[in-house]
């Protein structure tokens, strides 16, 4: 049985960690409201550009639009938007396994990865695949730009020939205890073609004109989006984790408590039998 220092040592160390998993709770819960109220906001701002460009789509020339391109699928680029650091649970890990095995059924050596966050980035160097660009150390101070200048980077992947098609693997926030692991089609952009224009409407400047500018925009709009549900998820994973941390760590000093008591009480009753042994030797 360990001596009394020893449990009185551990039991300081799992209060002294306690401490730090509520803080980093408590740090986390701030942060992931913040991001909900951002990514709340972005929402149905994309939903709303989205049904516009597909409400003008109809009246225009789709084949003059090289992001509406649809190709035969030679080689595809993905999207990983991960996070930079760990103590999250699952979020990085679950993610990181998904995108690999969708890579892995298209081949690997035809895949081109854009990494957003050092997990995605470590994981995938580690084993060798295609890494055209990385992203890490923003998320803290992110931005719009941060989206524009990463949705810019895959956009001309795709425009200049380069793969034929781009998706985005990222987390999507259900709720607080809930994030889901998504991957979407970015580019090509694909709408519903049996949907009826506005013949009757009119507008300046042109409809050609409007969704030239408006897809560039929803894109980054889009890639925006996508870093907000991350990173959203991303802290209420790991708010999630140090809770159940922190409710461990009282389990363990419970126990501790316990066995530290048992050894105590164990330890006095041996010096009783041994003052009583004493005792009775002097007589």
């Amino acid at each position: 049985m360990a001596n009394l220092k020893d449990i009185r040592d551990r039991i300081k160390s799992v209060k002294s960690i306690q401490k730090v998993t509520k803080a980093m709770k408590m740090v986390a819960a701030a942060k992931m409201r913040r991001a909900q109220e951002r990514m709340e906001q972005a929402r149905p701002y994309s939903s709303s550009l989205s049904e516009v460009i597909e409400h003008l789509l109809p009246d225009i020339e789709i084949g003059r639009l090289p992001l509406l391109d649809l190709r035969k699928i030679q080689r595809k680029a993905y999207v990983v938007v991960c996070a930079d650091r760990g103590l999250a649970g699952a979020f990085n890990s679950n993610l990181l396994k998904i995108a690999q095995r969708e890579i892995d059924e298209f081949g690997k050596d035809k895949v081109d990865i854009f990494c957003i966050g050092k997990k995605a980035r470590d994981y995938f160097a580690y084993r060798n695949y295609n890494i055209i660009e990385s992203h890490i150390d923003f998320w803290a101070e992110m931005e719009f730009e941060n989206a524009m200048m990463i949705g810019r980077s895959a956009i001309d992947h795709f425009t200049s020939g380069v793969v034929d098609e781009i998706h985005v693997v990222y987390n999507y926030f259900v709720n607080v205890a809930q994030q889901e692991v998504k991957s979407e089609i970015l580019l090509p952009l694909n709408y519903e073609s049996n949907k009826s224009g506005s013949k009757d409407r009119l507008y300046e400047p042109s409809k050609e004109e409007l969704v030239n500018t408006l897809i560039p925009r929803h894109l980054n709009v889009q890639m925006w989006k996508y870093l907000l549900e991350s990173y959203a998820s991303e802290q209420a994973a790991r708010m999630l984790s140090m809770e159940n941390a922190t409710s461990n760590a009282q389990d363990m000093i419970k126990d501790l408590t316990l066995q530290f008591n048992k050894a105590r009480q164990a330890s006095i009753t041996t010096e009783m039998l041994e003052i009583v042994s004493g005792a009775e030797a002097l007589d």
